[in-house]
């Protein structure tokens, strides 16, 4: 006698492998969608348009980058309250201000990726295009600029930073340079730099994934001179969430950066007031405090700030005292 046994059918339990999404056509078989080719990558591709200028307000606040054109090689130490830095040039000389722009162009293109959640800002390698940094920071695109993009690259590289300062809630004890590596990867029949690649230092990188970072306007990079550079800085760093900032002229001076005497840097700022060029906020010179009062030029955020500094003298406030 056979026996029979019935076969049971066993529930599927695991879920289907994905199947990539194709669209039929009469002559061929057409993929939707494009593959992925830069999910592995090794670095961060720096190709996003329009984007807003950031920088790290670390740098913004502390004084790490020479505001001279001419070649800077004084090693310096700077100690404001709990903080210190110590910055030593190499033999191309300290990093300038106009250096941190390639800086500022890596980590706006890096906060736009983070705020679009792609997967390549996990690298802090970043790849991007020579002429791309030099419009979106307002260069010419001549061979000169090229040049000057290399000597700037060298600068970062080479400038040595000491400091206690922490960014994104780490410290790094050791020397460092604004960029551990940089790189031409690509280099046009002319050979001029197409593509190039840079790998920020640790220190910078933490801040920026830490989103430690301030917008500026973009007219900053039509400033000319170091020196309006850094105090708008300063400006935009102290003004962020109040209208006005007063601070002594000795306290901006040490800010600054500037190598020049007081009396100096007097005169200059002077002539920076009556120039009135910096973007979004107006500078005051009063005689008497040997003060200077930032303010902005939002008349809003001055009106609504004119209204707080009222409470505040009503308060008794040592600072309107």
């Amino acid at each position: 006698m056979t026996t029979t046994h019935a076969i049971q059918a066993i529930p599927h339990t695991m879920d289907p492998a994905p199947v990539p999404k194709y669209s039929t056509g009469k002559k061929r078989l057409r993929a939707v969608l494009a593959p992925d080719r830069y999910s592995q990558a090794d670095f961060f591709m720096a190709d996003i348009t329009d984007v807003a200028s950031k920088d790290d307000r670390h740098s913004m606040e502390h004084p790490l980058f020479s505001i001279s054109k001419k070649p800077d090689f004084v090693e310096r130490s700077y100690e404001h309250g709990a903080h210190f830095i110590k910055i030593k040039p190499s033999g191309k000389g300290l990093a300038t201000i106009w250096d941190k722009d390639i800086l500022i162009f890596a980590i706006s293109q890096l906060v736009e990726g983070l705020n679009r959640e792609r997967a390549d800002t996990e690298n802090r390698t970043i790849r991007f295009s020579a002429y791309s940094y030099m419009v979106a920071t307002n260069r010419a695109t001549d061979g000169r600029e090229y040049e000057r993009l290399q000597e700037a690259l060298e600068r970062l590289r080479g400038t040595t930073i000491i400091t206690n300062i922490e960014t994104g809630g780490k410290r790094i004890r050791r020397g460092f340079g604004f960029i551990d590596e940089w790189e031409v990867v690509q280099r046009a029949r002319d050979g001029r730099m197409e593509a190039i690649e840079i790998t920020l230092s640790k220190w910078l990188y933490n801040a920026v994934q830490a989103l430690e970072v301030l917008t500026m306007n973009r007219a900053y990079f039509r400033l000319t001179g170091g020196l309006e550079r850094r105090l708008y800085e300063l400006a935009r760093k102290h003004c962020g969430n109040q209208a006005r900032w007063p601070v002594s002229l000795a306290v901006l001076h040490k800010k600054s950066g500037s190598t020049g005497t007081l009396r100096e840097f007097r005169r200059m700022t002077k002539e920076i007031i009556a120039d009135d060029a910096l973007p979004d906020y107006r500078m005051v010179y009063q005689r008497d405090a040997d003060k200077i009062l930032f303010t902005s030029k939002d008349a809003k955020a001055l009106a609504h700030a004119s209204t707080a500094q009222l409470v505040l003298v009503m308060e008794g406030s040592p600072e309107y005292s």
